[in-house]
Order: C-alpha cells, then sequence, then structure tokens
C-alpha cells in the first residue's frame, strides 16, 4: 500500500515555541554576570587583604622602633635616672611610614636590691617598661579610638623592659640588659 498523504495527529504551533531561546539566553548571562562578580569580589578581597597584611608588618616596625627610642631615652637621653616614670611622648613617622607611634615609659619607684659584689656593696635593680602603640589614625597619639572602627586601621603594640643593675655606688655606668 502506498502512502500518499499522512495526517500529522499534533500539531505544532510557531507562535508558541517563541521566546524560549530568549529565557535560556538571559538565565545564561544572568549566571555569566554572578561569576563575574564573585571573581571581582574575591579580588578585591585578596587585594585589601595584602595591603593590610603590609600595614600590619608597618605597624610592627614603627612599634619596634618606637620601643627602642624609647629604651635610649631611659638609659641615655632625656629619662634618664628615673625621670621616666610615666613618661609619654609622640613620634610622628607618618612622613617616612604612615605612622604615629605614641611611646610611655614606666620606672619602678623602688630600685630592687640582687644581692652584693665582693666587696660587700649592696647591687641595686633598676627596671624601665616600656609600651610603644604603632597606628595610623588622624588622631595626634595612639591609640586612636575615633579611627580605630575603620577598614584602613591598623595598630600594632611592642612592649619591651630595660634591667640595669648598678655595679657600685661610685656613679659608674650601670650594666643593663634590654629585651622585647
Amino acid at each position: 500500500m502506498k502512502l500518499t498523504h499522512m495526517k500529522c495527529l499534533y500539531k505544532i504551533n510557531p507562535s508558541a515555541q517563541r521566546g524560549i531561546g530568549m529565557v535560556a539566553a538571559i538565565v545564561v548571562l544572568v549566571l555569566l554576570a554572578s561569576l563575574a562578580a564573585a571573581v571581582t569580589r574575591l579580588s578585591w578581597t585578596q587585594q585589601v587583604s595584602s595591603a593590610q597584611d603590609i600595614a600590619g608588618a608597618r605597624a610592627f616596625q614603627a612599634a619596634n622602633a618606637g620601643v627602642e627610642w624609647g629604651m635610649y631615652q631611659a638609659l641615655r637621653g632625656s629619662w634618664i635616672q628615673g625621670g621616666c616614670n610615666g613618661s609619654s611622648q609622640t613620634i610622628d613617622l607618618t612622613s617616612t611610614m604612615g605612622f604615629k607611634v605614641t611611646v610611655t615609659c614606666t620606672s619602678q619607684s623602688t630600685a630592687f636590691k640582687e644581692g652584693q659584689d665582693t666587696n660587700g656593696t649592696d647591687l641595686t635593680l633598676y627596671l624601665y617598661m616600656i609600651d610603644a602603640v604603632a597606628c595610623n589614625g588622624s588622631a595626634a597619639s595612639c591609640p586612636d579610638n575615633a579611627s580605630s572602627g575603620g577598614m584602613n586601621y591598623v595598630e600594632r603594640k611592642r612592649h619591651g623592659v630595660v634591667s640595669c643593675r648598678s655595679d657600685d655606688n661610685n656613679g659608674n655606668t650601670p650594666n643593663c640588659t634590654a629585651a622585647h
């Protein structure tokens, strides 16, 4: 038997298929835009994190320089001979490092007796505690509480102790050790 004419059971309406390609294209574009936004955000977060890491290292070095400066002031500078008790000074390093450093020196109000030398003379021990706080805030000293909530604010604190032992009572230079 020869089939010359077949009748279609289902008719496909061409207008019903219009727009399905447009929906698929929009879905693909939305997915690609979301992926691009996620990659951009990740890249930005890594850059901010790296910048904060570098600023933290600089703040650490600035605070370390503050401790060294404070130790010098306690032993050879303006804070010598117990004059550092409660003294505080801010060093402005913003032009070179972008930080201010507030250095505070505290000394013991009484000297410690640490035995005697071979002649029976008392050995006296003096302690100086040096605290240095470095920050990149806008205040005149550190820590800067007003700026501390900001995303770019960085602060580091270092602590150092200087112990000096006078070997005699003749006014000779004391024997000092420092730790920080």
